[in-house]
C-alpha cells in the first residue's frame, strides 16, 4: 500500500469516527431500542463503491474498533463487528449489481443485514431465541435508516465526482 492510498484510508476512517461520535450524542431518531441512523456508515457504503473489498474492510474494522475504545463501550464491539461483517459480506456481492446511483438501495440492504447480524449476536450472548419476536421491526428500521445513510453517501459521491470534473476543467491547459 502506497502513502496516498494509506492517507486517503486514514481520512475516510477519521471521518467515520467523527460520524460515529456525533452520532453518539444525538437522540434515537427511531423509537426502537438500540437503532441509530449509521452515520459512520456513509463512509463505509461511500468506500463501497470507491475503494478495493481489503480496503473497505479495513477502513470498516478500524473503525469499529476505535469507536470501541473510543466510547468506553467495548462490551458493545461483538455486536458491531457482527452487524458489521455481515452488512459487508452482504454488500460487497451487490456492487457488482447495484449501480452506482442506486447506492442507497445498497445501503438499504446493508442496514437490514447490520440488525440482523447484530440480533444473531445478542441472541447468542443471551441464550434468548425470544429476541427474534424483535426482527420486523428492525427490518424495518435497517431500511429506513439505510436508505438514508445510502442516500447521503450516494449524494457525496455526486458531488465529489462534480468537483472533481469541475476542478480539472478549470486548469489551464498546458501548451507546450
Amino acid at each position: 500500500m502506497n502513502t496516498k492510498n494509506f492517507a486517503r484510508l486514514a481520512l475516510l476512517t477519521a471521518l467515520s469516527l467523527l460520524l460515529f461520535t456525533v452520532e453518539i450524542v444525538l437522540p434515537a431518531p427511531l423509537p426502537v431500542p438500540g437503532a441509530k441512523l449509521g452515520l459512520a456508515n456513509v463512509v463505509t457504503v461511500w468506500a463501497l463503491y470507491h475503494c478495493t473489498a481489503k480496503e473497505t474492510l479495513l477502513v470498516l474494522l478500524a473503525r469499529i474498533l476505535l469507536g470501541a475504545l473510543l466510547s468506553g463501550n467495548a462490551g458493545a464491539l461483538a455486536f458491531s463487528l457482527s452487524g458489521g461483517l455481515l452488512c459487508l459480506a452482504g454488500t460487497l456481492p451487490l456492487r457488482r449489481v447495484i449501480p452506482e446511483r442506486r447506492l442507497w438501495l445498497c445501503s438499504a440492504v446493508g442496514g437490514m443485514l447490520h440488525n440482523v447480524g447484530q440480533l444473531a449476536a445478542a441472541i447468542a450472548v443471551t441464550q434468548t431465541a425470544g429476541l427474534l419476536s424483535y426482527l420486523p421491526f428492525l427490518l424495518v428500521s435497517g431500511i429506513v435508516c439505510g436508505s438514508l445513510t445510502g442516500q447521503i453517501a450516494q449524494q457525496t459521491s455526486a458531488r465529489l465526482r462534480y468537483y472533481k470534473t469541475r476542478d480539472r476543467d478549470d486548469l489551464p491547459s498546458q501548451n507546450l
